[in-house]
């Protein structure tokens, strides 16, 4: 079951598609997150009843699917768990609503696009990214981790003109502009909210794939984070809110679905698909395709929340998109020199016992020469009674 897991991302297109997923999920949670903000909604209770939802919906298939692979819980493995609950559900995702109520969705998701550049460092620190300054794919690497870098400043500090989209021609933009918060003060305050957030999010990432390594279950780790999210997010909500009963208040309406999608497809099954995709890509792999989902809101929050498209956000993309193309190029590069895992089916252990059964001599010679003296001794033993 563990070795059916392990594989079912393992290969070539696979991973792509799986990450590709996860960005277009990510582009509804911005475009539903704004909406629902926008109305009103705290966004401390939006994280706790999106994470309640993912735990509701994910427990049952966790105990089920993970029953065989779900290794002891240990005191070690449980505080990294309770950090992995405070560092994604609770900061990232709170500091991220906050930068977009400040901002627009389409600003705070190309901000997002620095979280590959802070992952890659973290990863290179924690030896889960391979760098030599010698190697041409190590220096792809490097580079398009400061053009992401240097485009998102651009995107933050460059506004420009106002470029008029053939389906946004005409349309009075002024008041949603206001609405969303497009001047300067606002833009640097929501970036630097967002910034903190993606710095979190890269700890999460790393942590995840730490914590990945001694607890293998990927389903139970999604429903566990999810569970602890819930509490400490709960908690943070108590104390920022000071105890107001009338925001916790939810109705059949877009914030209802706002946390039930953002619960199941970008708490519960991002965490569990970015789990899987980890083991094969790394960490890096996982948030090197954020400029999708940026160009998937950028479109859509045109057409839904009326935003505005300037100038200097597209530069900014643009400079953003060419660093994570260098990033992929360069983890390409790498898997395909990389050997492939070996299978199950090689394992010493197992070969040494195939060799065994047939005695044949392996190692020192002694273990094949015993068994056949043995089979030997057995029918001198049987001829002479």
């Amino acid at each position: 079951m563990e070795n059916q897991v392990d594989g079912s991302l393992g290969g070539t297109y696979k991973p792509f598609f799986a990450a590709v997923f996860l960005q277009v999920g990510y582009a509804g949670m911005d475009i539903l997150s704004k909406t629902a903000l926008n109305l009103g909604m705290s966004n401390y209770v939006l994280v706790v009843y999106r994470h309640a939802i993912a735990t509701l919906v994910m427990a049952p298939f966790a105990a089920f699917l993970d029953k065989k692979v779900r290794p002891k819980m240990t005191m070690r493995i449980f505080i990294q768990i309770m950090v992995l609950g405070l560092l994604e559900p609770v900061i990232d995702q709170n500091l991220y609503f906050l930068g977009m109520k400040y901002t627009t969705a389409t600003f705070a998701t190309a901000m997002y696009n620095i979280l590959p550049a802070i992952t890659f460092v973290m990863a290179w620190i924690f030896r889960l990214e391979k760098v030599k300054l010698r190697s041409i794919r190590s220096h792809g690497k490097i580079i398009g981790t400061l053009a992401t870098v240097a485009g998102a400043m651009v995107m933050t500090l460059m506004k420009g003109p106002v470029l008029e989209l053939f389906w946004t021609k005409g349309r009075n933009n002024h008041e949603a502009a206001s609405k969303n918060g497009t001047d300067l003060h606002d833009c640097i305050k929501g970036g630097v909210l967002i910034t903190i957030g993606c710095f979190s999010y890269a700890c999460f990432v790393i942590l995840q794939a730490i914590t990945l390594e001694t607890y293998p279950a990927d389903l139970s780790l999604t429903v566990w984070i999810c569970l602890l999210g819930t509490l400490e997010g709960t908690i943070a909500a108590l104390i920022m809110e000071k105890g107001n009963a009338a925001i916790w208040a939810i109705k059949w309406d877009t914030k209802l679905l706002t946390a039930a999608y953002t619960g199941i497809v970008c708490s519960g099954l991002a965490y569990y698909i970015q789990g899987m995709i980890m083991r094969h890509r790394g960490p890096v792999f996982v948030t090197a395709f954020s400029p999708l989902c940026m160009v998937i809101v950028a479109i859509i929050s045109s057409f839904i929340l009326a935003e505005q498209m300037f100038l200097g956000r597209v530069i900014g993309a643009i400079i953003i998109i060419v660093g994570l193309y260098l990033v992929l190029w360069g983890k390409n590069k790498d898997y395909k020199k990389s050997p492939p895992p070996p299978s199950p089916l090689m394992d010493g252990q197992i070969i040494e016992a195939v060799k065994i059964d047939m005695g044949i001599t392996v190692d020192d010679g002694t273990k094949g020469t015993l068994i056949r003296d043995e089979k030997l001794q057995e029918e001198r033993h049987s001829i002479i009674v």
